[in-house]
């Protein structure tokens, strides 16, 4: 198949560049670009998506088609590099997830089991992929998912077709959401890193009381315990706080 670049003009050209950026979003895109979400599930999606923005962006994109073909794979790499940035940016979000899983799993000891990662298709703790599944469990559950849709109309304020990439601006709000997932994923297992303070101080003077106890087999099951108590009683406030955060951080892109 052969194609002509005059043919590609008008509502074709704009949403072959619609469909570069959107694709390359969704493919990053928190909830909506996990690895258990089927790829043609995803493809389908970005078709969609595309298909329903192109009239409302149309203005933005030119007319008429390059005359050379290097002047179009510009034009689509930069709509798919404004795709990866924003979506890449989106992504940043979710690490807090599993920031904090995996210091809860290794103050409880469960650090020591690594399992494969359904959502990044990667080993990590046990508790991090807990709370990756059950964080895009929820925010399909609370519909916060259409943020996730709406960053992609949001990202043509933020980068516009046919401009130079904001660069300076971008690694600014990339170190800022880079530091605050990180705060917030410590934030999150702080219950957990206070109680193994005082329960290892405790069996610290345990041990200096009772130097012929054997510390470790009872610091562990205690510990991983305990743990799994805290978890029970403090899920409900941590998956709360991180919705909330979520909210926060997606509506810079809107």
């Amino acid at each position: 198949m052969t194609i002509h670049l005059p043919a590609l003009s008008g509502i074709i050209l704009t949403y072959l560049l619609v469909f570069s950026r959107v694709g390359a979003m969704v493919m990053l895109l928190p909830a909506i670009g996990e690895m258990g979400v089927p790829s043609r599930v995803r493809l389908v999606l970005a078709l969609a998506i595309a298909f329903a923005l192109t009239p409302q962006v149309q203005a933005n994109y030119p007319a008429v088609a390059p005359q050379s073909t290097v002047a179009l794979v510009i034009m689509i790499a930069q709509e798919v590099t404004a795709g990866i940035l924003v979506g890449a940016m989106a992504r940043i979000i979710m690490s807090a997830l599993q920031v904090a899983g995996y210091l809860i799993a290794t103050q409880t000891g469960l650090a020591y089991a690594q399992t494969i990662d359904p959502t990044q298709n990667t080993q990590g703790a046990v508790v991090g992929n807990f709370m990756m599944l059950l964080g895009t469990t929820l925010i399909f559950l609370t519909n916060l998912h259409h943020m996730a849709i709406g960053a992609i109309a949001g990202s043509y304020r933020m980068l516009p077709p046919g401009g130079h990439l904001p660069t300076g601006d971008m690694a600014q709000l990339v170190i800022q959401l880079t530091s605050s997932s990180f705060a917030l994923g410590f934030q999150l297992a702080a219950p957990f890193l206070v109680f193994g303070f005082a329960v290892y101080a405790g069996l610290g003077v345990l041990a200096r009381l009772m130097p012929q106890l054997q510390i470790f087999f009872v610091a562990v099951p205690l510990n991983i315990m305990c743990g799994f108590l805290i978890m029970l009683a403090l899920i409900g406030s941590l998956m709360t706080v991180f919705l909330n955060y979520y909210t926060n951080s997606m509506a810079v892109f809107l």
